[in-house]
């Protein structure tokens, strides 16, 4: 086996008592369906903006009329 095979590989040790072949199945079926639960729920949203998006403007604020030209008298 090359190095990238044995990497992807699950491997499981037991630190204590001693566990029915049927336990050890139910236990990684249990961690497998979280984990894949988890990652596909931390995938991020792809949000592809257009060329025009990203380069426009926002919207001028409008011109306050109440103010007039003529405001500094001086």
């Amino acid at each position: 086996m090359t190095g990238d095979a044995e990497d992807t590989r699950l491997r499981v040790e037991v630190r204590r008592g001693n566990p029915s072949p049927d336990e050890l199945a139910a236990v990684i079926a249990v961690v497998s369906a979280g984990y894949t639960q988890e990652s596909e729920e931390a995938r991020a949203e792809e949000n592809r903006r257009s060329a025009w998006e990203l380069s426009r403007r926002g919207m001028r604020t409008p011109l306050r009329r109440d103010i007039g030209w003529g405001r500094f008298g001086g």
